[in-house]
């Protein structure tokens, strides 16, 4: 098989959850012996925070969508399996068109931020990845959030064919590693700064660091602001590349996952780092979202956190109990949410579109 990817990132993971996901990705394809390029504009901001190149596949910078259009054309989709299109591709709507008219390939929409796309396209804000036509001329649309949204996919963007491909983790790239001094802690947080994440990681974590001052306290991530709550007992890594991320969870005793506040009202979005943080055994203490029980099972294989209080029972409980929950949701995420599974689910719903295509659609809105 070849895949052609129109998308973000896949170069840097500074300030977004694409690029890791889409290496997990790659990897795997690679192990199948596919073909996965990836095009990438090459803008300031990633070119400025880059942190790897994927060793698996092949990936295509390229200046502005005039540079790149007739190469793209000419040696990716004229023998591609699969082209896909992902949210926030800058060129999005260009790639639609080319995507949508190759003919041969099944042509995909991989929306990885769909509570943001509806919120968004809800408020009348154009995207530079959806254009007029919306959704209706891809074969399949994969959402990286599942449950309501499907449904406003169809209804409101015309999709056709729509499945859910979530979250995943590469266990080759993020597993339990010997813990590093400088990561020590017994109470982490790994993600970039986020406006409304802020009240939910002032209660679970700021105000128990205030709580707990003879206990270590340890953020990573990019954009803090400088009027940031800090406490004497919580340090900080500006940024963290995925590298380092599974020293990062294998040297904390518990770690803190908190959901964008979109994805958290729709539910059914397990994040990549929920993922990294199992599959290194780490015990994780999550905010709740509908749906997080169909992937982890809440106080065997994920500590809930709702306020202050819950947040401090989980860091107050003895270390084998925390061991036990840590490695029970890494024996789940290793068996059922891995990259190599979620591109065999990929699998699944091309060969489903190939086979039995959906009718187009003269409209969108008539979806």
């Amino acid at each position: 098989m070849k895949i052609v990817v129109f998308g973000l990132t896949i170069s840097s993971s500074w300030g977004n959850g694409h690029a890791t996901l889409w290496r997990g990705f790659a990897h795997a394809c690679a192990t199948r012996g596919y073909r996965f390029i990836f095009f990438e504009r090459d803008t300031p901001y990633y070119a400025t925070n880059r942190d790897s190149f994927p060793e698996y596949g092949r990936t295509i910078l390229y200046k502005d969508w005039e540079s790149i259009r007739d190469e793209a054309a000419r040696l990716c989709l004229a023998d591609a399996d699969v082209a896909i299109v992902s949210s926030y591709c800058p060129d999005g709507v260009a790639a639609t068109a080319l995507v949508c008219d190759a003919g041969r390939a099944v042509s995909v929409f991989y929306d990885l931020d769909t509570p943001v796309t509806l919120a968004n396209l809800a408020r009348g804000e154009a995207t530079t990845y959806i254009g007029p036509r919306k959704l209706a001329d891809f074969d399949l649309v994969l959402s990286f959030t599942g449950g309501p949204v499907l449904d406003a996919l169809r209804d409101q963007l015309g999709a056709r064919r729509v499945a859910p491909l979530y979250g995943h983790v590469d266990p080759d790239q993020h597993h339990r590693t010997a813990p590093h001094a400088q990561y020590a802690s017994d109470f982490s947080y790994l993600g970039t700064y986020a406006a409304d994440r802020q009240n939910a990681l002032d209660a679970f974590f700021v105000e128990a660091a205030r709580a707990r001052p003879q206990s270590k306290f340890i953020i990573a991530g990019a954009q803090y602001p400088l009027d940031f709550p800090w406490t004497d007992n919580i340090y900080f890594v500006r940024h963290l590349p995925p590298s380092e991320h599974s020293a990062f969870f294998s040297s904390s005793a518990l770690t803190l996952n908190i959901t964008r506040a979109d994805m958290a009202a729709n539910g059914w979005c397990p994040s990549g780092r929920l993922f990294e943080a199992a599959a290194c055994g780490t015990p994780i203490a999550s905010d709740w979202w509908d749906g997080l029980d169909h992937f982890l099972v809440p106080d065997s294989e994920v500590l809930i956190v709702r306020n202050r209080e819950d947040a401090l029972a989980a860091l107050d409980l003895d270390e084998a109990t925390k061991q036990r929950v840590g490695r029970a949701a890494r024996d789940r995420v290793l068996a059922e949410h891995t990259s190599a599974v979620r591109l065999s689910e990929f699998e699944r719903y091309v060969s489903a579109a190939r086979t039995a295509p959906a009718p187009r659609l003269a409209h969108a809105e008539n979806a």
